[in-house]
């Protein structure tokens, strides 16, 4: 005898809650209290971008020890002192940027208030940086650099990302990309002058920073850009980083515009 099954049932099933992102998404005041500023700096070697970037990163501490990421064979350590200048060094003699990511979470929890990276080029060019890492990549797609972009995009792009959110201000230094240029001296004579181009990292990085400068042979600083006003197309001469940089810039942090 064949067993018949019974006839199915049909059950209505518990309808599914939609989230609502509007409530994870809400709007509030806008306000500068603790944000911290991100200042780069870049120029031809012998400008003056390392003792500039220390005096910047002294002035921002107000009288705390910060930190530095040197890449530059202990150059920053020649500057100790100075000016009651103090700090604490952290060397790097391989540049691939998950190493500076781990360097400044290091430097987050032993607490620094400023971290000083002198100077970012190498995590671009320098050996293991992202342009290494994108030649790595590229071997193991037939030799497809277009290819290894795809490794070392996100390796540039997590690097930024932890420079914007380290939770204290940043200050970085940059080279330049260097040419010769003649131009005509105070005695009317044209003469070769060492100038900087765009900086050796990634085209655009000024546009994640705050301030970008750029510094010349002559220890001229000129402000590329600025989000703090009182910098705006400011050029100085021989500046004093504490006084004229990190100075206007906590003022602009601190101040408290009407509503």
């Amino acid at each position: 005898m064949t067993q018949q099954l019974p006839s199915p049932v049909r059950r209505a099933q518990a309808r599914q809650e939609t989230p609502d992102v509007s409530a994870e998404l809400g709007f509030r005041p806008a306000t500068k209290d603790g944000r911290k500023v991100r200042i780069s700096i870049q120029g031809v070697s012998g400008c003056g971008k390392t003792k500039t970037g220390l005096s910047v990163a002294h002035g921002l501490a107000e009288g705390e020890r910060f930190g530095v990421i040197d890449t530059e064979h202990g150059a920053s350590s020649l500057y100790v002192g100075e000016n009651g200048i103090h700090f604490d060094t952290l060397c790097m003699d391989r540049y691939d940027p998950r190493d500076l990511i781990k360097a400044l979470e290091t430097a987050a929890k032993a607490g620094y208030p400023v971290i000083k990276v002198d100077s970012l080029s190498h995590f671009w060019k320098g050996a293991d940086g992202t342009l290494d890492q994108v030649e790595k990549a590229a071997s193991r797609y037939g030799g497809n650099s277009f290819a290894g972009w795809k490794d070392g995009t996100p390796l540039q792009n997590d690097m930024v990302q932890a420079l914007l959110t380290y939770p204290g201000h940043v200050v970085a230094t940059m080279r330049s990309q260097t040419e010769w240029v003649l131009q005509e001296n105070a005695r009317g004579r044209r003469e070769p002058v060492m100038v900087g181009m765009r900086a050796e990292q990634r085209k655009g990085i000024e546009y994640e920073f705050d301030i970008a400068a750029e510094m010349d042979i002559t220890n001229r600083l000129r402000f590329l850009k600025s989000r703090c006003p009182a910098l705006h197309q400011q050029i100085l001469e021989r500046p004093d980083g504490a006084r004229d940089i990190a100075k206007p810039v906590l003022d602009w942090l601190r101040s408290n515009p009407a509503q």
